[in-house]
């Protein structure tokens, strides 16, 4: 019986993370409309690439965009009606996205 009931419980969990991680994708499919399907193709050069950035980063930006902190007329309006979950699920999600940013070593701004 134990096993039984274990069983089912573990198969909701995994449910509702993969429902989870669709509901991220499909909220996504926004954000690459002008960031690209690969968040690394933004439609043109004023558009920042999300792909490989940290997700505390992504998540940090669209509630700034929310909260009004940080300005852009499209993006405020995008993050505005996302709320704290969604926000924190399509930083996870899109963070997993490879990018091509280059990180630069320290030593080089450290005189």
């Amino acid at each position: 019986m134990k096993a039984s009931l274990l069983i089912a419980l573990l198969a909701f969990v995994a449910s509702s993370a993969h429902a989870g991680a669709g509901a991220a994708a499909q909220k996504a499919e926004v954000c690459a409309a002008c960031h690209g399907a690969d968040f690394n193709t933004p439609v043109s050069e004023d558009i920042p690439r999300l792909a490989g950035q940290y997700p505390d980063y992504l998540a940090r930006a669209m509630t700034d965009y929310k909260s009004g902190a940080r300005k852009n007329a499209l993006m405020n309006g995008q993050a505005e009606g996302l709320s704290a979950q969604d926000i924190e699920e399509l930083a996870a999600y899109i963070s997993r996205f490879p990018g091509s940013l280059k990180v630069l070593p320290l030593h080089r701004f450290i005189r």
